[in-house]
């Protein structure tokens, strides 16, 4: 049977564009707050990424950390998170989502409770960014027995021979983080040369879904449109801080900026 997130990327390409995903973390600005986001945004997304709030975030950048940091002070929990999903799911019971964190959070809730949990909550996919390959061979099978995709990182650093091992161990979804930062960056390598990489990931296994995340916003967006998908978050989390700094209403700037990345890639 495939996937929720094979079938995103498959309805994407056959409207000759790439799949939107966009990230929020989970709680930001209040729990009920980010699944009314969640639920606004998942209109004009293809896939929703939904971040666990960390205190010591390795690749996330100075927007993400900020958001990440308002919904620890509202007291999100590992399982307001799921609970998040679940509500989220049981409206928009299509729509794939996919769940990024550290490791540290799982080894600590416990692997195999914290998987039952993805899956009683319909988690879609799993992004543990400081789990690399092929440490994580025996969690991602793990994933696998539970119908959950694992999801691989590469980057401009990936040499050939450990690429082609990632790719050949790949899930349904690849993502490529598109330059040496943290998150939310401004572009520094040129689109041409960050899809010239990007092809020769593709050229590996051309079934293999792979994303382009890091530095990716409204300017940005429309010249990486050959990849399968592209991942903006740090543009949505400065939305929402933006929102609350005016106390205007966050589900619907948030939503707006969303319409328009969606509108670029048409």
């Amino acid at each position: 049977m495939s996937s929720l997130i094979n079938k995103a990327f498959s309805d994407a390409k056959s409207e000759n564009r790439p799949a939107l995903l966009t990230y929020t973390v989970a709680g930001d600005s209040t729990k009920k707050k980010s699944l009314e986001i969640l639920k606004s945004i998942s209109n004009y997304v293809d896939i929703c990424e939904l971040g666990f709030p960390h205190n010591t975030p390795i690749a996330d950048g100075g927007q993400i950390q900020t958001s990440a940091y308002r919904a620890i002070k509202n007291g999100i929990k590992i399982n307001d998170v799921f609970s998040i999903v679940k509500n989220f799911k049981k409206i928009k019971k299509n729509k794939p989502i996919i769940l990024m964190g550290y490791y540290n959070m799982i080894y600590q809730y416990n692997e195999n409770k914290f998987l039952k949990k993805c899956k009683n909550s319909k988690v879609d996919g799993l992004i543990v960014v400081d789990l690399p390959y092929p440490e994580n061979k025996n969690f991602a099978s793990k994933c696998k027995k539970k119908g959950i995709t694992f999801i691989q990182l590469v980057s401009p650093t990936t040499s050939q021979i450990r690429l082609k091992k990632i790719i050949k161990d790949s899930h349904d979804m690849i993502y490529y983080i598109s330059m040496l930062s943290t998150t939310g960056g401004k572009l520094k390598v040129s689109p041409k040369k960050i899809l010239e990489k990007y092809n020769k990931i593709k050229k590996q296994n051309n079934s293999k879904n792979v994303v382009i995340g890091f530095g990716i916003t409204e300017k940005t967006i429309k010249s990486l449109k050959k990849a399968d998908g592209l991942v903006v978050g740090s543009a949505i989390c400065k939305e929402i801080s933006k929102s609350i700094e005016k106390r205007q209403n966050a589900v619907t700037n948030v939503t707006n900026i969303v319409k328009k990345l969606r509108s670029k890639i048409q």
